[in-house]
């Protein structure tokens, strides 16, 4: 920002605001006046009751509100009380009446700072974008792989305030709902939250819980959404420790989890034997290779053909223990993207291809925001340490939100409060949001998020498709520098060229990594149910002139073993089969059905394995 451009900081600064000496220079001569700060309010109650109530001091800093309202609750004959003031202060700003009440009640009437952040919060919540399931859209369709949020999301979204949790407030509200407990007057919403409370968690997760999963949500799907976010904010490496989210979890959210399950008396639980590695890079990155790997495969799984599947790593317990029993009992391989680029993408790949002699593509992608976007760093203020991005979204940020941190932020001449700094954080976080003026943020543009992905630019632009779709294709898409760097041991395979199935195939990341690796591509069986995306996949076929031949289908389901069979015949076999079946009922974002493989889109993996076993079957018995 311009206000500390320099980074350096001074003593001296004087952090009163325009708006602060326009009232001191009204203040008369004739009223008694308060030392410093205080010069600027009069001291008169009635004249500052008639200030606040008729909203002229809005627009002023906390710290000037807070000391109008202890001088008018303090000298005031006219009875007015701190409540109604602080209500009439957060009204005029344009908060509902309810809104600023709930937000008092949470906070209390002393930290005006605390109830503008929290009110803040709520309006987000209320007027965020969210991308709920369309109920238009086919389960075949790549277009399931990620909503809104993803897998967090690569990282869950609870806010910096919703997570900041005051003990002393918890074990109340915990009194509280066990003394109505014995008098038998808890309602519905409040038995939930005593059993969740009862279980360890905080009083304040469950009330978040239930606000984002619905009031009608059980016990069973909370605890899912809070031990989610737990893992989810546990695995976030971009978060500085000094704001990382304090008491929202910590060792005994596996305890927690497991007093919930035999209160329910659910036996039978089997435990996941796979787990997320830290760091997150499989068997070694273009920078780092780890030493004395050690993998060998069963020989059920040795290719050729060979194969590669992809999903989101933050899926529900025992999801990848199953893939990667269906699968040949092949260990999954987790690996980040933001070792690969300046955006973050936390998958697991179970494949069959060696893991020797990989190499990167080139030139290498921009590894930081700054990088990828140099001219925003004349406007990247210091308080904002992010140098990667999250996990790229279908969704993008609404412009009422940019504007709502725009005004915000200008009303402090130099860095804002460090409350202000944590929400607005929290935000950039959440939608990856850039700086690109003084105080200005916003979205990426689809081209931007084509050059983080590793996709030639206007790959989803043009031929009718619009902005909305290309975003919700991004968002479904492969990282394609990650996958061409597992992808590249091909290369010295396959010299004359390669067969592929291209099963879930989105807008082709597997084809355009395999193209920028220099491998022909001999014949590509496409299936895809999104007529957008297998558009995208014929232009770039067309425009990149590729001298095979391109075979779309558009549904996995109707791909049974006869048509296998004929092309098998037809073009002599396949090489490998790739693809990566929806996420939808496995990332995180999804608080409604996330059912893991038995849910309607995401059991489409089963028809990944169909397939693949087919295929693998019909060329074993070829070649005998």
């Amino acid at each position: 920002m311009d206000g500390n451009a320099s980074g350096e900081e001074s003593a001296s600064v004087d952090w009163t605001t325009d708006d602060e000496l326009d009232l001191a220079e009204t203040v008369t001569s004739s009223q008694p006046t308060l030392t410093t700060c205080r010069e600027a309010i009069p001291c008169n109650g009635e004249d500052i009751i008639e200030l606040l109530t008729s909203n002229v001091l809005y627009s002023f800093s906390s710290s000037i509100c807070m000391i109008a309202i202890e001088q008018a609750t303090a000298s005031s004959s006219a009875g007015v009380s701190r409540f109604k003031l602080l209500i009439n202060h957060f009204v005029g700003m344009g908060f509902s009446e309810k809104m600023v009440s709930k937000a008092i009640e949470e906070n209390g009437e002393g930290d005006t700072e605390a109830i503008l952040n929290t009110l803040l919060t709520y309006s987000t919540l209320e007027e965020s974008p969210q991308q709920p399931l369309s109920m238009n859209s086919d389960p075949s369709s790549s277009d399931y792989n990620e909503t809104f949020l993803d897998d967090f999301s690569d990282v869950d979204s609870w806010s910096e305030n919703e997570i900041e949790v005051k003990t002393e407030s918890m074990s109340e509200k915990h009194k509280m709902l066990l003394a109505l407990e014995s008098s038998g007057s808890l309602s519905e919403e409040e038995e939930k939250l005593l059993a969740l409370a009862n279980m360890g968690y905080s009083v304040e997760e469950a009330s978040i819980a239930m606000q984002r999963c619905g009031p009608e949500a059980s016990v069973t799907v909370l605890t899912d959404f809070i031990c989610a976010a737990q893992m989810a904010r546990e695995e976030d490496c971009y978060l500085p420790e000094d704001v990382k989210p304090k008491h929202i979890y910590d060792g005994n959210s596996k305890k927690k989890k497991r007093k919930f399950l035999e209160m329910q008396k659910r036996t039978n639980v089997v435990e996941e034997t796979i787990r997320l590695p830290n760091p997150m890079i499989g068997y070694g990155i273009p920078s780092q290779h780890p030493e004395n790997i050690n993998r060998s495969l069963p020989e059920s799984a040795r290719g050729p053909p060979y194969f590669y599947y992809e999903n989101v790593a933050l899926a529900p317990k025992g999801v990848w223990d199953t893939i990667s029993r269906f699968l040949y009992e092949i260990e999954p391989e987790f690996v980040d993207s933001k070792y690969f680029s300046a955006t973050a993408r936390k998958r697991g790949y179970v494949h069959n291809l060696p893991i020797q002699n990989r190499f990167p593509l080139i030139p290498q992608p921009p590894l930081t925001i700054q990088q990828a976007f140099p001219l925003s760093r004349k406007w990247w203020p210091s308080w904002d340490p992010r140098d990667k991005l999250n996990c790229i979204q279908t969704a993008i940020a609404s412009a009422k939100l940019t504007e709502r941190i725009r005004t915000a932020l200008e009303r402090y001449e130099g860095d804002p409060p460090e409350s202000v700094q944590r929400y607005v954080l929290e935000q950039c976080r959440k939608w990856n949001l850039v700086w690109v003026g003084r105080n200005k943020l916003a979205p990426l543009e689809p081209d931007e998020i084509e050059m983080l992905l590793g996709f030639p630019k206007n790959h989803t632009r043009g031929g009718g498709i619009s902005r909305t779709d290309r975003y919700k294709s991004l968002g479904n898409s492969f990282q394609v520098d990650t996958v061409a760097y597992h992808l590249s041991v091909l290369k010295d395979i396959f010299p004359n060229g390669i067969n592929v199935l291209s099963l879930f195939s989105g807008i082709g990341g597997a084809e355009v990594a395999l193209h920028r690796l220099g491998i022909k591509l001999k014949n590509v069986v496409s299936i895809e149910k999104s007529k957008v995306n297998r558009d995208i996949v014929r232009s770039w076929w067309e425009q990149t002139n590729q001298p095979g031949n391109l075979i779309d289908f558009d549904d996995v389901r109707l791909f049974e073993g006869e048509r296998v069979e004929q092309i098998i015949n037809s073009i002599g076999g396949f090489d490998l089969v790739v693809g990566g079946s929806p996420c939808n009922n496995l990332a995180g974002s999804n608080r409604v059905s996330r059912d893991g493989l038995e849910g309607k889109e995401s059991s489409l993996f089963y028809d990944y394995f169909r397939i693949l076993d087919l295929v693998r079957c019909i060329m074993r018995n070829r070649q005998m």
